[in-house]
């Protein structure tokens, strides 16, 4: 009996031992390539691919989002009005749907009902926390619509200048290069100003691009370039109005705003001219088309808190063709031309106990988050933030192929001059030079191979 209580007590002790082991760490190689946003990664490969919530949430918050999708898809009016009041008075577009197509990207048009393209506009210099510096009498983005008896703040021009270029191997392509200019300005602007257009960028996989480290965001930086393969990349730091403080930019095309609840508010107020906890003034204030009204904040609070969440938690495509041979010979091609040194394919999320769908998630958004000299070509010459007139935030390539089906035809870059894949590789510059001149080299064949690997994003 006392041999059995001691053979006992030994294979607990080994059993408890061998609990007590460091976990080893889990190979790359056994993850799933097509879980492009881990456990929240949806298989839809319809027009709606980019539309669905998270699965697996919790019945409280799929009614949330249900709401925030609803509010999303809400037209405002003009103020007073029983229901959705509060439009512009001066404005861009009169929902956010109207302006994120089927919630990927949209138009590059202005003034028209399904435009997604706005302008931002300011002074040379910065304001006190080292942002762009407002224009009197303009603020810092163009309205360039206005509710029936007001005037629009002016009319934005979009002109093309069309050049044909070749590759090595001869076959051409061709790419349209904007230009931007204003007409009907309700008031005079005195001396220069500076523009920047920005298209309505995609909403899906946002909130896990929030959730991802602070610190694993900034290990990627190489501002002065020390390994010497000529691509940088720093983080843009930006005043966050929520928080009233100095933080880390991740979203927009220059990575000016710190959260998904900013990025929201400024949206509505900008965008649609609707007031809100965080933007309680008017676009309008103190200009001729203020409507004098004492209605502010026109947005409900659990509305604005219901898009946030809603934006936080629209899934990400899953990758196809993974393993497809053509496939792999391209992601080859991709990293041979360094294009994955901003396109980073993996990044993983923060452990939040608050939230389990984002936490501690291997992902794979194929961007750094930083943003990146992107040359002369793209320069929109408008420093935003640290984020200077030539820099962008590398773009996440997640979903890319499916943007013909769900926005079709489907614009790229910015501003949407881009009308293929292609072509927003061959605008490439700066940083990205390198990785333009090799693609521009393959062959034929071996450019389809990359564009293939794009497409199974």
């Amino acid at each position: 009996m006392k041999k059995l209580k001691v053979v006992g007590v030994l294979a607990l002790l080994v059993l408890i031992l061998s609990e007590c082991q460091k976990a080893a760490q889990f190979p790359d190689t056994g993850y799933d390539e097509r879980l492009s946003g881990g456990i929240t990664t949806v298989f839809d490969l319809t027009s709606h691919a980019f539309s669905n919530m998270f699965p697996g949430m919790s019945d409280y918050d799929q009614k949330v989002h249900g709401f925030g999708d609803a509010a999303f898809s809400k037209i405002f009016v003009t103020a007073p009005a029983p229901i959705n009041s509060g439009l512009g008075t001066i404005f861009n577009n009169t929902s956010c749907i109207s302006c994120h197509h089927n919630d990927g990207i949209g138009l590059p048009t202005a003034g028209e009902s399904r435009s997604s393209l706005l302008v931002r506009i300011s002074l040379p210099g910065a304001d006190a926390h080292g942002g762009p510096l407002p224009v009197p009498g303009y603020g810092l983005q163009l309205q360039d619509k206005a509710v029936f008896g007001q005037v629009p703040e002016a009319k934005i021009n979009i002109a093309y200048t069309y050049t044909t270029y070749s590759f090595a191997d001869g076959e051409t392509y061709e790419l349209r290069a904007p230009t931007y200019t204003l007409t009907n300005l309700y008031t005079a602007i005195s001396g220069s100003y500076l523009l920047s257009p920005r298209l309505a960028p995609p909403m899906f996989g946002l909130g896990l691009l929030e959730a991802v480290p602070e610190s694993e965001i900034v290990a990627m930086a190489d501002p002065n370039d020390a390994d010497g393969d000529g691509i940088k990349g720093k983080p843009n730091y930006v005043w966050d109005v929520t928080t009233q403080s100095r933080q880390l930019g991740r979203f927009g095309w220059k990575a000016n705003t710190a959260s998904i609840l900013t990025q929201v508010a400024a949206a509505y107020n900008q965008d649609i001219g609707i007031t809100n906890r965080i933007f309680p003034v008017e676009s309008s204030f103190g200009q001729i088309q203020d409507d004098g009204l004492k209605d502010d904040p026109e947005l409900p609070d659990s509305t604005l808190n219901a898009v946030r969440f809603y934006a936080a938690t629209l899934a990400v495509p899953a990758r196809r063709d993974v393993t497809d041979a053509d496939c792999k010979k391209g992601e080859a091609l991709f990293k041979a031309a360094k294009c994955a040194v901003c396109h980073r394919q993996t990044l993983t999320t923060g452990v939040n106990v608050a939230f389990a769908p984002v936490s501690n998630q291997v992902i794979h958004p194929y961007t750094d988050i930083l943003v990146h000299d992107m040359g002369p070509g793209l320069a929109d010459n408008r420093p935003d933030f640290l984020a200077s007139g030539q820099e962008w935030r590398t773009a996440s390539l997640w979903g890319l192929g499916l943007f013909e089906k769900v926005n079709s035809p489907g614009y790229y870059l910015h501003d949407g001059r881009a009308r293929s894949v292609t072509e927003a590789i061959m605008w490439h510059g700066g940083e990205a030079e390198a990785s333009k001149v090799y693609f521009s080299k393959l062959s034929k064949s071996d450019r389809a191979l990359v564009l293939k690997f794009l497409g199974s994003l």
